[in-house]
């Protein structure tokens, strides 16, 4: 079973980045230092998926993580080559985004989110030499990204292309996913992390103050205090996650919603800057402002109403490319069919007799309800496949 805490964090990420992009607002970007926690769950995960497949584990991803993009590329290429974007062979960029791909006036505001799914490829591809090097130096690798992004910072690298400056910040936090699946953070002592975290988050802290960027203290403008500051936000987060958390699910409605925003959270992901973009003009003409909280909240609902009908429209695609039954609204209870069973009979769900039909007369045995937002499964539950993971923000 999923660990329900993880997956509030991701849900809690996706919500945060996209009311970022709406409102514009830096302090979320310090309060949730959303994107870096993503990277995180995705190296953990990445790494329990080298696990169980070995490099296979590589071309598994990437089967999950191309067709909803491909998806949106069928829809806004066309729309762009149409609106002034040449037809040069960087198009082709737009199936396999190993660098950034060609985007016309408005494609490159309204499509800027794709740098993401950039590094998730070269983050995916490095994995199975890193995880090797991690599991044999780990402390030495998990310094190595903060160590180059230092050096770039700090001027020694100042021809450093942009992959591996993305390297040096966001590749950390990957590693530090390793470090949560191996149990390694889970293992270190209090009297060790928290010194750790504070130190980390007391240096991002003072670097964010004194290198302000051109929004301010956005962590989007600030690499170095971003790494730092996520690092420290991480260990404690994720390097203090409960075993389990059945409190999310006590809820329906809130266990639901973390469901549906984890199986669908690269179609909210690619989906919801395009219409941040759509709607700035127009609430502008009707005098939303950025500093009306009635407008922003105007704002925020419409994006999040906007990215539920596509997401309802095509987030079936994440579902097929997982292998999975397609679903209109993920984390619906489905009956499990028994094999051989008659028709109309109830079936126990569990235990030794699973699978067999109850007898015409008896009593079925009571069984408990699954947590809202799970399928109930005859048990032992396989590992659940893994999610997308998402992260978001506005260079």
């Amino acid at each position: 079973m999923r660990n329900r805490y993880l997956d509030l964090l991701r849900a809690l990420a996706i919500v945060r980045v996209v009311v970022y992009h709406v409102t514009g607002w830096a302090t979320l970007t310090l309060v949730f230092p959303a994107m870096s926690v993503m990277f995180a769950l995705a190296g953990s995960l990445m790494a329990a998926s080298l696990d169980r497949s070995g490099p296979s584990a590589v071309r598994r991803r990437l089967r999950r993580l191309l067709p909803s993009l491909w998806v949106l590329a069928a829809i806004f290429v066309p729309a762009m080559l149409l609106t002034g974007l040449p037809l040069t062979p960087k198009v082709l960029l737009w199936a396999f985004p190993v660098a950034d791909p060609p985007a016309n006036y408005w494609g490159a505001l309204a499509l800027s989110v794709i740098w993401y799914l950039r590094d998730y490829l070269w983050f995916v591809f490095a994995s199975p030499v890193a995880l090797w090097l991690f599991r044999r130096a780990p402390w030495p690798t998990l310094l190595a990204p903060y160590a180059l992004l230092a050096a770039i910072e700090f001027g020694l690298l100042p021809a450093a292309p942009t992959v591996l400056r993305e390297f040096g910040l966001y590749f950390g936090a990957w590693l530090l996913g390793f470090a949560h699946h191996d149990g390694l953070l889970r293992r270190t002592a209090n009297r060790v992390l928290v010194p750790a975290a504070l130190a980390l988050g007391v240096a991002g802290a003072a670097w964010i103050a004194t290198h302000p960027g051109p929004r301010g203290y956005d962590l989007n403008d600030i690499p170095l205090g971003n790494a730092l500051w996520s690092a420290a936000f991480i260990l404690v987060a994720i390097g203090r996650a409960p075993a389990s958390a059945a409190w999310v699910d006590r809820s329906a409605v809130a266990g639901r919603a973390v469901t549906v925003l984890n199986r669908r959270a690269l179609t909210v992901y690619l989906w919801h800057m395009p219409f941040v973009v759509a709607l700035t003009p127009l609430v502008d003409v009707v005098g939303w402002s950025r500093q009306d909280p009635v407008g922003l909240a105007i704002r925020v609902v419409l994006v999040f109403a906007l990215v539920g009908a596509v997401t309802a429209a095509v987030g079936w695609v994440e579902d097929v490319a997982a292998r999975r039954p397609p679903e209109l609204f993920p984390g619906g209870v489905r009956p499990v069919p028994a094999r051989g069973a008659a028709p109309g009979r109830p079936v126990p769900a569990v235990g030794a007799d699973a699978g067999r039909p109850v007898p015409a007369g008896a009593r079925p045995v009571p069984v408990s309800p699954a947590p809202a937002g799970y399928d109930r499964a005859v048990l032992p539950a396989p590992r659940a496949p893994e999610e997308y993971t998402l992260k978001l923000s506005a260079r």
